[in-house]
């Protein structure tokens, strides 16, 4: 069997309301590889990171930027890209420790980066100050398809 290959690619508004649209299209396109419940959901959780931190720290909550997923699959491995082109972040290897936050006034946990890292099997971030960031992420699917091939 020769390696499956896919890809996708969406933009949308940056505004909170996208958050959900944005996990139930990436789901629905990573479901043609049958993942677990777990895999599936450890997916949407990172989307969900990666888009709530452009909105929210990219884009400081206005309605006029752009997010921006692209996702691909190649054989058994989920690439999820999400990208801005926001204010970027200042000093990434802070950003990237666990519980920092650029907005405490929020009640958000400061976990998106630990929670990207730790859900999927590698993370990478590009960052240009004004210019926006960049997360790629990617996971092998453990398909249940591949055990009955």
């Amino acid at each position: 069997m020769s390696e499956f290959h896919n890809h996708m690619k969406i933009e949308f508004a940056s505004i909170s309301e996208n958050e959900g649209f944005a996990r139930v299209v990436v789901a629905a396109f990573v479901s043609q590889l049958d993942p677990t419940l777990d895999e599936l959901t450890d997916i949407k959780t990172v989307v969900s990171e990666a888009v709530t931190n452009a909105i929210i720290h990219g884009y400081d909550n206005d309605p006029n930027g752009i997010v921006t997923i692209s996702a691909e699959i190649n054989g058994d491995v989920v690439r999820v890209t999400v990208s801005d082109r926001g204010a970027g972040i200042a000093d990434l290897e802070q950003a990237r420790q666990p519980l920092y936050t650029s907005k405490p006034e929020l009640e958000r946990s400061g976990m998106g980066f630990t929670i990207m890292e730790n859900f999927m099997d590698q993370m990478e971030v590009e960052t240009i100050v004004n210019q926006g960031t960049t997360v790629t992420m990617t996971k092998r699917i453990e398909s249940k398809k591949a055990l009955f091939n």
